[in-house]
């Protein structure tokens, strides 16, 4: 998830924008916002650099193993497709005979 710290540092950008008026709110206005802050980041399901890069790792080796067996795929519908043929020549009936 994120850094709590992120946070902290979000809700004091916030709080330290607001009017001299509000400062007197400021502790209260801090929390709020540090509540509403968790609540909308926990909502878009986040994940660390650290995850991200792991399931990036995990997917390229996917790919490549994708790709690796539909090679494995197209090699072998050639190797039936010619042995179809070399069975339908053997099988065709001699013209000269």
């Amino acid at each position: 998830m994120i850094d709590p710290k992120s946070f902290d540092d979000l809700t004091k950008r916030f709080t330290e924008a607001l009017p001299p008026s509000f400062k007197q709110f400021q502790v209260e206005m801090e929390k709020n916002f540090h509540a509403a802050l968790q609540a909308a980041f926990a909502k878009l399901e986040l994940v660390t650099r650290e995850e991200f890069e792991v399931q990036q790792g995990v997917l390229a080796r996917t790919r490549a193993r994708v790709e690796e067996l539909e090679k494995q795929v197209t090699e072998l519908e050639m190797k039936i497709a010619r042995r179809r043929k070399s069975a339908e020549k053997a099988a065709e009936p001699d013209n000269g005979e």
